[in-house]
């Protein structure tokens, strides 16, 4: 079965992201996630309280947060006592850091840091001892399970997730990728000793269901341009024949990135984007065109279709998504 999610830009007032976070409950979505990072939008941890007293059944996460802003004993606290206020719905999504780390002037965390705060704040948010650089700390209150998304592109992170992951996430909804990227996933498991099968496969992606195509892709033009750069991350690091070039050809023609405008509708850096680069990376068109799509991930073992809503309408995408597609795959 297919579950789904929504991710929401913490851009004020707060009420508007609890408002959306109902309805997409009401329409049969699992997961409510929310971008962080803290110089561009609101502090995402208090919104969740808000979004945990408002809503009853879906689960509750960062898509995603990353181990460079916050101290990892930070957020283990603040994750294990969402996990008390929300019933224990809550989970985790984490990558190096992208926008959060670069708009204060740091570089995005290496994958070996991401590995071990991942381990880290687990066994911290589930009341677990760790050693903290040499001093023995636990959150002897804390006693939920507390599951943990890694973010994840070339093959070094992909196998970090398979050794350390309960999900993974891609952030992308481009079949061909998505199949390359879950053969480092599924080396990082049996590095590990453990399942590839008991780890969950989340594509992430924004969504539009309507006629208009074009007006569809213009809506989402920006995120293709927000992948870019962890594709230019990517290039510096690997060799060309180390990446698919249905990843990286399309950077070629990017020139800069504005990251004032980081996953807005219009963003003038993303004019570089082509049509058939929207096409392949988000799911959009007429509800049978997007199930097409859907059903072409899920073939491809996707668990999760998590819908980034950073569109002019995403109160209509959700109750689009409720009304033609998440009823066809449940």
């Amino acid at each position: 079965m297919l579950s789904f999610g929504v991710t929401f830009m913490l851009d004020p007032p707060a009420s508007r992201v609890v408002e959306l976070s109902k309805l997409a409950e009401d329409n049969g979505f699992d997961y409510i996630w929310a971008w962080d990072s803290n110089v561009l939008w609101q502090e995402p941890y208090p919104v969740f309280s808000l979004i945990a007293a408002n809503t009853e059944r879906v689960k509750i996460g960062t898509c995603v947060t990353n181990p460079g802003t916050r101290d990892v004993t930070v957020t283990a606290s603040a994750l294990a006592t969402l996990n008390e206020i929300s019933g224990g719905r809550m989970v985790m999504g984490i990558g190096r850091g992208d926008s959060a780390r670069r708009v204060i002037g740091r570089p995005p965390m290496t994958v070996e840091h991401l590995e071990a705060a991942c381990r880290t704040i687990k066994d911290l948010a589930e009341g677990r001892e760790v050693d903290y650089l040499g001093t023995p700390t636990r959150l002897k209150w804390a006693n939920g399970k507390l599951p943990v998304w890694v973010a994840a592109y070339g093959p070094k992170a992909l196998r970090c997730a398979g050794r350390v992951a309960d999900g993974l996430i891609m952030q992308l909804a481009d079949p061909y990728i998505i199949e390359w990227s879950l053969r480092y996933v599924r080396e990082g498991a049996q590095e590990a000793g453990r399942r590839f099968e008991d780890i969950q496969i989340m594509s992430a992606a924004p969504a539009y269901v309507t006629d208009d195509l074009q007006h569809a892709r213009d809506q989402v033009r920006w995120f293709p341009a927000l992948v870019s750069n962890h594709v230019v991350d990517l290039v510096k690091r690997y060799s060309d024949t180390d990446l698919p070039k249905e990843l990286t050809d399309y950077i070629e023609a990017r020139d800069h990135y504005d990251y004032a405008d980081h996953g807005r509708t219009g963003a003038e850096h993303a004019s570089f984007v082509t049509d058939e680069v929207v096409d392949r990376f988000c799911v959009i068109g007429t509800a049978e065109q997007c199930r097409e799509k859907l059903s072409e991930l899920q073939a491809l073992g996707v668990h999760q279709f998590n819908i980034y809503s950073m569109v002019d309408d995403p109160a209509g995408v959700i109750q689009s998504f409720g009304a033609e597609l998440i009823p066809a795959f449940n």
